[in-house]
């Protein structure tokens, strides 16, 4: 993961709990997320070239392609960009 990512990942550990938190109640499918990001962010830890594969297939399935729910406030929204954007980086 380059630089770019890396910061992305700084910002995604920031905001996902606090998403959590606060839109977990009306969107339990967003617990699932903060669960798939802590594996990703596991595997980036303990592996140079981690194999993302299945969670970001898993993320894509979860979120509907990173379809922004239109009940939720921008840090949710900011989320799903980050991850979108890890997402196709991840596959390039």
């Amino acid at each position: 993961m380059d630089k770019i990512n890396q910061k992305t990942l700084k910002l995604l550990a920031q905001y996902i709990p606090i998403v959590a938190r606060v839109h977990g109640g009306s969107h339990p499918e967003f617990h699932e997320v903060h669960r798939i990001y802590d594996q990703i962010k596991e595997k980036i830890k303990n592996n140079k070239k981690p194999d993302l594969t299945k969670e970001f297939s898993d993320l894509r399935e979860i979120t509907d392609n990173y379809k922004v729910p239109s009940d939720v406030c921008e840090s949710y929204e900011a989320v799903y960009h980050m991850l979108a954007e890890l997402d196709i980086a991840y596959h390039k």
